[in-house]
């Protein structure tokens, strides 16, 4: 018994540090000079904060980090809103479709991105969407609402049907027991698609390469310009990276209560 809780934690160790070694890689290359990075060995480490303030002197990078920020909380908000609508509706209204919705919106969901992304960017050049920040927004969208549907029919599946019977004697709408019944008490399930969402837009990259243009860049794209035209600049682009990281740690580890929670229960009601 032992000797297998060891190998399990043998095991988990090695995936820990499988994901976390290249994460410790780009913090402590982001330090670095690029000359130190090429010339010397992985373990030279004299720190400086030059690649940082090269980055945040960067404009366009800046922007692209408020366009980053727009998108991502702008999908993210009308994900979740209109997705645990829609799952709400699945859920508690039975039609004779709901299956094949529900098989619908998974298969949406897995369908690649590289196959819309030349509709997407045919539909949105011809109605002015092109390098627009809304158009990126509404393009994340398209992948996350699927995903926040799916991820939470699980948790309006479990809510007894008794608080919506009683809302009803109480005089209440459809919308008002989907509001203020079904989503506070879904709201395990709704953090844990709020973030998920939020971090899927944070990190897209081909939607922003296709449809951005100078005006709505996105942070993935203007880090990826520092591997330049002749030669990376791995120190930008390590600070670049790291700057990229900070959203994703803060709410990782400020929702972590939630998102274990979220996720521990959507896999028993699952």
């Amino acid at each position: 018994m032992k000797k297998a809780k060891s190998l399990r934690l043998i095991l988990c160790l090695i995936l820990v540090a499988i994901e976390l070694v290249p994460i410790g890689v780009v913090i402590t290359n982001s330090f670095k000079r690029d000359i130190d990075i090429w010339a010397r060995g992985p373990f030279y480490f004299k720190p400086t904060p030059k690649s940082y303030s090269a980055v945040l002197e960067n404009s366009d990078f800046r922007l692209a980090l408020k366009n980053s920020l727009i998108v991502a909380t702008s999908s993210m908000a009308v994900s979740v809103f209109f997705g645990s609508m829609a799952s709400f509706g699945l859920v508690r209204f039975r039609f004779r479709i709901n299956t094949f919705l529900i098989f619908l919106i998974l298969m949406l969901r897995m369908i690649p991105q590289i196959t819309l992304a030349l509709p997407f960017y045919i539909l949105f050049r011809n109605l002015g969407l092109k390098d627009t920040v809304m158009g990126l927004a509404v393009a994340h969208t398209s992948f996350n609402l699927p995903y926040v549907i799916a991820l939470l029919l699980p948790f309006f599946a479990s809510i007894p049907k008794e608080y919506e019977e009683a809302a009803r004697v109480d005089g209440c709408k459809p919308f008002s027991i989907y509001w203020r019944i079904f989503f506070p008490l879904a709201a395990p399930g709704i953090v844990v698609a709020a973030v998920f969402a939020f971090l899927m837009s944070w990190n897209e990259f081909l939607y922003a390469l296709v449809l951005s243009g100078p005006r709505s860049k996105t942070a993935p794209i203007v880090v990826n310009a520092f591997l330049g035209q002749y030669a990376p600049l791995w120190g930008q682009l390590s600070a670049g990276a790291t700057i990229m990281l900070i959203p994703v740690f803060a709410i990782t580890l400020g929702f972590q209560k939630y998102i274990i929670k979220g996720l521990s229960s959507g896999g028993l009601k699952g």
